[in-house]
């Protein structure tokens, strides 16, 4: 038996139970995973309020680093012992192990510690795929990034730095701003007191930027259309002020704007291109040019705690659970 945390209802974080559970051996293509971090992330709230829809009852969590206990037949990638971590699969990573497809799995190199590699699974890979893939960054560009203090915003403003692209990002505090600008966020907008539009136009010299990358959502939608250039690409990569709904006559009236909303199941598959995400990522932490830590732990039985830590906007950077 081990612990994790399960929910028979959607709602608030009181709705998170933590309970003794059977992990049993792993069958045919499984292996067997006991954590040593858990990573929190802004989309288990979704799914613990209903916004994604889970049958219930119901694990949560989708990202977690640990060792490999056993594994089942015809699994030979994957060896007890290996150290590995997840981002995509089924619900339940907040718990202490748990039975996990084998190739979701990724094999974590020597030179990263377990607790680094809490905060780079959906974290860092999200980072890869945005800058990478969903519109790719060549360097010299100028791009507007919300939340540039949050989990993912921190892993984003080091990638931009090493990239060459002039980063702009929105946070909510000066406190928050000292911390984007120190992990190479170019210029900071104190949402609090700043108008994101002017700010962007006048450090632009006018001309708006090619690209906003948009986790908040519902809140920042006009303003991020805004700040486009004509024929500028919006990434809407997260609503966690509200969902958002476009009328295309609307981006045709904003500049010819080109909208996405990406999702990383579609990006990472199949497992060949997972693993080379993942070595793009972990070569730049080896090479110190991506630097990451968790700035908030929870023990997995205050995992109610954490999400109302993560929701009211006390965190920053990445945040775990320690099981």
């Amino acid at each position: 038996m081990v612990q994790a945390i399960r929910f028979y209802e959607t709602g608030g974080p009181e709705v998170l139970k933590l309970e003794e559970v059977e992990v049993g051996d792993p069958g045919p293509g499984q292996a067997r995973v006991r954590h040593s971090y858990i990573a929190l992330n802004f989309i288990d709230t979704y799914f613990r309020t209903g916004r994604y829809p889970l049958a219930l009852p119901n694990g949560l969590g989708s990202d977690a680093v640990g060792v490999v206990e056993a594994v089942g037949p015809g699994v030979t990638d994957i060896r007890p012992g290996d150290r590995v971590g997840y981002l995509i699969g089924p619900q339940g990573a907040y718990a202490q192990a748990r039975v996990m497809p084998a190739e979701v799995l990724i094999p974590l190199p020597d030179g990263i510690d377990d607790r680094t590699a809490a905060t780079l699974m959906m974290k860092g890979m999200t980072a890869q795929y945005l800058f990478r893939q969903v519109v790719p960054l060549q360097g010299g560009e100028t791009i507007l990034y919300h939340a540039a203090a949050g989990g993912v915003g921190l892993i984003a403003c080091q990638w931009a730095r090493a990239l060459g692209v002039t980063m702009i990002g929105t946070v909510s505090t000066d406190e928050k701003a000292a911390i984007a600008r120190a992990n190479g966020c170019t210029h900071t907008i104190v949402t609090s007191r700043e108008d994101i539009v002017a700010r962007v136009r006048e450090i632009t010299d006018g001309k708006g930027v090619p690209v906003v990358y948009d986790s908040v959502g519902k809140d920042t939608l006009m303003a991020s259309l805004d700040c486009l250039q004509p024929r500028g690409r919006l990434v809407s990569n997260g609503t966690s002020s509200g969902s958002v709904v476009v009328d295309s006559q609307l981006l045709a009236q904003k500049g010819s704007i080109w909208m996405t909303r990406p999702a990383m199941l579609h990006y990472i598959q199949p497992r060949a291109h997972m693993l080379a995400m993942a070595r793009e990522l972990f070569d730049h932490v080896l090479a110190g040019r991506i630097v990451s830590a968790p700035q908030q732990e929870f023990a997995l039985r205050d995992a109610a705690e954490a999400h109302r830590a993560l929701e009211s906007r006390r965190t920053t950077g990445a945040t775990v659970l320690v099981p």
